[in-house]
C-alpha cells in the first residue's frame, strides 16, 4: 500500500529491454507506419494524459506523477514519441526518461490500431540514428506481447552492466542527430 508522500521505486528482475538490433518489425507494422507521422516532443502533455486515461489495472499516473514528469520534460529529461494521423490528430504515443544512452520507457497508449507500436518503432529509429553502440531501451517488465517485438528479460546483474555503459553515452534527445526524421520524411517538430 502506498504511503502518502512516498514514491515507490521498482527494479524488476528480470528487467525487460529491447535491444535496438533485435527490434522485430512485422509486415503489418510496416504497413501501419505508413498511416502515421511520428513526431518527438510536440505534445508531451497530451501523451502523458493519454497514458493516464488509458484503461488499465494498477494505473499509477496520478496528479503528483503528472507534475513530476511534466517538470522532467521541461528540464529536457522526459520525452514523448507521438503518432499523428494525416488529419493532425494524436493517435498514440509513449513517453519515458532519457539519461545518457538510456531511454527508460514509462508508458504508452493508442487511439488507433498499432499507433503505440508505431511510436515504439519511431523511438527505435531515433535511438539507432543517434549511433554509439551500447544504447539501452528499458521497457521495465517482460510481457508476451513485448517479446513479439524483440524484448528480452535480463537478469539484474546483466542489466546493471549494460546500464553502466549506456550512462556514459551522449543523450540521443539532446544531440538531435542530423539524420533524424519523422516517418513522413520531415524533421521532428520540437
Amino acid at each position: 500500500m502506498p504511503v502518502a508522500g512516498r514514491l515507490a521505486w521498482w527494479s524488476p528482475d528480470p528487467r525487460a529491454v529491447l535491444p535496438l538490433s533485435a527490434f522485430v518489425e512485422s509486415r503489418s507494422l510496416r504497413r501501419s507506419r505508413r498511416q502515421f507521422e511520428v513526431r518527438i516532443d510536440t505534445d508531451f502533455g497530451a501523451v502523458i494524459d493519454g497514458c493516464r486515461s488509458a484503461p488499465r489495472d494498477g494505473g499509477w499516473i496520478n496528479r503528483s506523477m503528472l507534475r513530476a514528469y511534466r517538470r522532467l520534460h521541461a528540464l529536457g529529461v522526459a520525452h514523448s514519441v507521438e503518432t499523428w494521423s494525416p488529419e493532425g490528430d494524436l493517435m498514440g504515443g509513449l513517453y519515458g526518461v532519457s539519461i545518457g544512452g538510456l531511454f527508460a520507457g514509462e508508458s504508452m497508449f493508442h487511439r488507433a490500431t498499432d499507433a503505440s507500436k508505431v511510436a515504439l518503432a519511431g523511438l527505435v529509429d531515433h535511438l539507432r540514428q543517434a549511433g554509439e553502440p551500447g544504447r539501452l531501451l528499458d521497457v521495465q517488465w517482460p510481457t508476451d506481447h513485448l517479446a513479439t517485438l524483440g524484448v528480452v528479460g535480463l537478469p539484474r546483474r546483466d542489466y546493471l552492466r549494460l546500464l553502466d555503459v549506456a550512462l556514459t553515452l551522449p543523450d540521443a534527445f539532446a544531440v538531435q542527430p542530423a539524420e533524424a526524421a519523422t516517418s513522413s520524411g520531415r524533421r521532428p517538430t520540437r
